[in-house]
C-alpha cells in the first residue's frame, strides 16, 4: 500500500509539472511538459509567423482574393509539411533507439567483460571509487535487461521513445500550425478592404503572439519574468518576419515584378 501511494504521488507531480514528493515530504519543483508541449510550441510559433508574414506581404498587392488564396495554399501545405516532418523525426528517433538497444543487447551477450568495463568508466566519472562500484556492477550484470537499460540511459544517454509518439507528434504539430496560421487570415475573410484587413490582422496577431509567447515560457519555466521574455521574443520574431516579407513583396511590385503574374 505504501509503495502504491508513493508511486501515485510521483505520477501526480510529474503530470501537473509541480514536482515529485519524496518519503520525507520534500517536494522537488520540476516541470514535466515534454514532447506534446514542444510540438505545440513549434507548430504554433511557425503557424503564427510564417502565414502572417506571407499574407502581410501579399496584402501589399492590394487584392484580398490573392491574399486568401495564397494564404490558404501556404497554410495547408505548411501544416501537412510540418506534420509529416514531425512524424518522420519521431519515427527516426524510435528506429535509432531500437537499433542501439539491439546493439547493446548483442554486446552484453557477446562481450560482457568489455561492457562491465564501460559501466565502470561511466560511473567513475561521478567520482565513485572502483572498489565501491564492484557490487553495483555485479548486480547490474546479473540482470541482462536492466544492464542494457543502464547502458542506454547512462552510456548512450538515449531516452526510450513512446511507440505511439510518431503519429501523435505529427498530428499535434500539423494541427498547431494550421490553427496558428489561420488566426492572421480571419480578417481577410470578413473584410473586403485589404488595407483595413491588414491592420486588423496585425493587431490580432500581435496580441496572440504576446499571449502565446508568455504562456509557452511560463508553462515551461514557471516564472513571470520568463513569460514576459517569451512574449517579447515571439513578438519580435513575428514582426520581423512580417515586415521583411511585406517589404520584399512591395519592392518587387514597385519594380514591375508582378507584371508577369
Amino acid at each position: 500500500m505504501g509503495r502504491k501511494s508513493k508511486g501515485s504521488d510521483e505520477e501526480e507531480g510529474g503530470e501537473n509539472g509541480n514536482g515529485v514528493v519524496g518519503d520525507g515530504g520534500h517536494e522537488e519543483k520540476h516541470t514535466n511538459y515534454g514532447p506534446v508541449v514542444r510540438d505545440i510550441i513549434i507548430g504554433g510559433a511557425d503557424g503564427l509567423t510564417v502565414p502572417f508574414a506571407l499574407t502581410a506581404g501579399l496584402s501589399s498587392l492590394g487584392s484580398t482574393k490573392l491574399v486568401i488564396i495564397g494564404g490558404l495554399a501556404e497554410l495547408f501545405s505548411g501544416a501537412i509539411s510540418m506534420g509529416l516532418g514531425a512524424y518522420l523525426a519521431a519515427v527516426t528517433e524510435r528506429d535509432h533507439y531500437l537499433c542501439e538497444e539491439q546493439r547493446e543487447k548483442d554486446e552484453v551477450r557477446d562481450k560482457p567483460d568489455e561492457e562491465r568495463e564501460e559501466c565502470y568508466v561511466v560511473l567513475e566519472k561521478y567520482g565513485v571509487p572502483r572498489a565501491t562500484l564492484v557490487p553495483v556492477i555485479d548486480a547490474l550484470a546479473s540482470d541482462a535487461g536492466r544492464w542494457v537499460e543502464f547502458m542506454m540511459d547512462f552510456e548512450l544517454k538515449l531516452e526510450k521513445p513512446n511507440i505511439s509518439r510518431a503519429w501523435i507528434s505529427g498530428a499535434t504539430m500539423g494541427l498547431s500550425y494550421f490553427v496558428g496560421g489561420l488566426i492572421p487570415m480571419i480578417p481577410y475573410f470578413i473584410m473586403s478592404n485589404v488595407t483595413h484587413a491588414l491592420f486588423v490582422s496585425i493587431a490580432v496577431t500581435v496580441l496572440v503572439l504576446i499571449v502565446f509567447g508568455f504562456v509557452k515560457n511560463y508553462i515551461v519555466m514557471k516564472t513571470t519574468r520568463a513569460g514576459f521574455y517569451g512574449a517579447a521574443q515571439t513578438l519580435f520574431i513575428g514582426v520581423l518576419a512580417a515586415g521583411t516579407s511585406y517589404g520584399i513583396v512591395r519592392a518587387i511590385d514597385s519594380k514591375g515584378g508582378t507584371d508577369m503574374i
